[in-house]
């Protein structure tokens, strides 16, 4: 967990993002890259886009940002990336490129708009890219800390590929692991699946020592439930799936992370699903 990945975009709710990820920077001892990608429709090149004036003024800001933070991560990099194309497909491929461990996006959620991008493309970012995908609202206040990690568990087979990430995240923070098992089916078998899930998740925290604690509610809306036991637990970080593919089980996966990222005022870390 070196290297961090921000999505720039000029709005509140990216500068917002950058913040939180240099909070994730100084315990995790990593570099930062800021990257801005220039969507204009245009077949100019990404330096030739530099020279308007819009443009000029958007890489002094980045300066200003470099100035401003560089220092607060003397252990790393702090550097910026300029692109031209596809939003989420520059995002993502610059994330393989530079072998990110993780990208930092804000969200302005269902409940506003701002004439900017990364409100638009964030749930594509998360689709696209390679390696967890943290989303956070430009109103959440965070105290400079991650003590509670919310992980639910459902019964597909990837809810538990997001475990070892988890793990590392919360010994780095010192942090609590929350064991969510969500029911929302009364069929035997797929509730055995899932206790089954979560056996196996004590199994593979308590080996990694990690803190934890397991509970199960049973849900008719799977991401309002998760999203309400959150807020009531004070969680500060709420860890779920992508869906990546075609399956049953991955289409209900985007429908409630969809859903997570769109409405939970907490932030939210999406891990890719394996393929393979």
């Amino acid at each position: 967990m070196k290297t961090i990945l921000v999505a720039i975009d000029f709005s509140k709710n990216a500068e917002h993002a950058l913040e939180y990820a240099i909070l994730f920077a100084e315990k995790l001892d990593a570099s930062i890259y800021m990257i801005w990608v220039d969507n204009t429709i245009s077949d100019e090149t990404v330096l030739d886009t530099i020279k308007g004036e819009l443009r000029i003024e958007k890489k002094e800001y980045l300066d200003k940002l470099t100035k401003e933070y560089k220092g607060r991560i003397p252990g790393g990099k702090f550097e910026v990336i300029l692109k031209k194309g596809r939003v989420y497909q520059e995002v993502a491929k610059t994330a393989k490129q530079i072998k990110a461990d993780m990208i930092f996006a804000g969200t302005h959620g269902t409940s506003g708009y701002e004439q900017h991008w990364i409100g638009s493309n964030a749930y594509r970012i998360v689709t696209q890219a390679p390696c967890p995908v943290f989303t956070i609202r430009s109103g959440y206040r965070f105290e400079g800390i991650i003590k509670k990690i919310l992980l639910p568990l459902d019964s597909t087979l990837e809810t538990k590929q997001k475990l070892p990430f988890v793990a590392d995240l919360a010994l780095k923070f010192g942090a609590s692991v929350y064991l969510l098992e969500v029911y929302n089916t009364p069929i035997s078998v797929i509730r055995k699946r899932i206790d089954k899930f979560g056996e196996e998740a004590v199994i593979c925290l308590s080996e990694r020592g990690v803190d934890f604690l397991l509970e199960k509610i049973e849900v008719k809306n799977v991401a309002a439930s998760i999203i309400k036991y959150a807020n009531q637990k004070d969680i500060d970080l709420i860890a779920i799936m992508t869906d990546q593919g075609t399956t049953t089980a991955n289409k209900f996966l985007g429908a409630y992370s969809q859903q997570l990222i769109n409405n939970s005022v907490i932030p939210v870390v999406s891990v890719r699903a394996r393929t393979h």
